[in-house]
């Protein structure tokens, strides 16, 4: 008895989440028609940050796959709340009070962080980093960016931040399993401080201004994530 109520709440787990996972694929499709309809507008949207530039194809379907994974892109983009409440829909109800009450705010955060990080990068960094690009133009050189290259560089280089951007949410994580703590980030805060220096001269154009531009923010957000695994381990005192 006991093996068939396991079984019937093993199809039942199936059940829930074949729904959920065909509710995502409607919104997904619903909004990926709609960016798809507007795929002139946001591809203005992208090409915005490097001012004047004129995008190119040089295969006959290359326009048409560009805009595609464009939509694509935005679709996912529009569909991710829903998406989100679909898996928190799924698996809240195995967590323990305590335990929900942290999911949400855990997503809010995440969505947060990576929408300050890929705001900071459109608006700042990546109108930089095109513009170093730009000047290696010259009469024998002229800049002819293919509509998918440039959009592939653009998509992977927004996102990065956002990612990058995740870095104090990581540190409270850590921080929360005890693998870290905030005396030993501070102690190796010099070390810290290196590395990313060298990656802000890594990801931005060679000029100390876009290099500040991403460092500064960068240790801010090392800073906060000491803050952040503090606040963890004090939680965890009480």
């Amino acid at each position: 008895m006991g093996r068939e109520t396991r079984r019937l709440t093993i199809v039942g787990h199936l059940e829930e989440l074949r729904k959920r996972l065909i509710i995502c694929l409607i919104t997904f499709a619903i909004t990926t028609a709609g960016s798809f309809i507007f795929v002139d507008k946001l591809r203005e949207i992208i090409i915005r940050p490097a001012g004047e530039i004129q995008l190119i194809f040089i295969t006959p379907p290359e326009a048409l796959m560009a805009d595609l994974r464009l939509a694509v892109m935005f679709g996912l983009a529009l569909a991710l709340p829903v998406l989100v409440c679909q898996l928190l829909a799924f698996v809240l109800p195995g967590f323990e009070t305590g335990e929900k009450k942290l999911i949400v705010p855990a997503v809010i955060a995440v969505v947060f962080f990576f929408s300050l990080g890929v705001l900071f990068a459109y608006f700042i960094i990546f109108p930089f980093s095109v513009r170093f690009f730009l000047t290696f133009a010259s009469d024998a050189l002229l800049p002819m960016f293919t509509i998918s290259n440039y959009l592939s560089f653009a998509v992977n280089f927004i996102f990065a931040f956002g990612i990058v951007f995740q870095m104090p949410l990581l540190f409270y994580l850590l921080g929360h399993l005890n693998i870290i703590n905030a005396k030993i980030l501070r102690r190796y805060r010099k070390y810290a401080l290196l590395i990313i220096l060298i990656l802000a001269a890594f990801l931005t154009p060679p000029d100390v201004f876009s290099q500040l531009m991403m460092g500064i923010p960068l240790y801010g957000l090392y800073e906060l994530g000491i803050l952040l695994v503090a606040a963890s381990q004090r939680k965890k005192k009480v």
